[in-house]
């Protein structure tokens, strides 16, 4: 996934459309905004809004503290959850570095963003992309040159594409971010 945070209004819309869409539970959140800012001093002040959700990881960390194999990165990166085989444990959200996923308190089971696979399956969109009224969020295969994830960043510029701070697990969500919009400033994803 690609979020383009020059586009991002912060209307909280992604947010809302996810918990409508996968029926997340009171209290949790399957992907969040945050506000980051605002930053300097006036008359120069900028401000910017963070979606973030599950990172969708090259090396997961929820995946390796698994004990039932529950949580499994599927053949096209997304990371998963089988909801039949988790336990509810509570391993996998203590290993997430970006405090990605939340226990359902009616199913005991650990939820996190799926990218909508099973609207990808029947040839959608996730809710948060299909929802975005800025059109900030891209999703697909950064491999293949011609897809929307892959000419966004490549649109960007490679100084103005990052990702959440690497701790060991190789985030794949970029976000662009141009300097004139406003400066990235590193989240403390240990309050989230």
């Amino acid at each position: 996934m690609v979020v383009d945070l020059d586009r991002c209004i912060g209307c909280y819309g992604c947010e809302i459309a996810c918990k409508q869409e996968n029926d997340v539970d009171l209290g949790a959140y399957w992907n969040r905004v945050d506000q980051m800012g605002p930053y300097g001093d006036f008359p120069r002040i900028s401000a910017y809004w963070l979606p973030h959700a599950c990172q969708h990881c090259a090396e997961p960390a929820c995946v390796e503290a698994c004990p039932t194999g529950a949580s499994h990165r599927a053949d096209d990166g997304v990371v998963l959850v089988d909801a039949d085989s988790c336990i509810g444990c509570e391993s996998c959200m203590k290993a997430c570095p970006y405090g990605a996923r939340s226990i359902d308190s009616r199913t005991h089971v650990a939820g996190k963003c799926t990218l909508c696979v099973d609207l990808r399956e029947a040839g959608g969109r996730p809710a948060c992309v299909k929802n975005c009224v800025g059109q900030a969020r891209f999703v697909g295969d950064l491999d293949d040159p011609n897809s929307d994830v892959s000419q966004a960043v490549a649109n960007a510029g490679e100084g103005n594409v990052y990702y959440l701070a690497d701790a060991g697990t190789g985030p794949t969500v970029a976000y662009i971010l141009h300097g004139n919009i406003c400066d990235w400033h590193e989240p403390d994803v240990t309050e989230w």
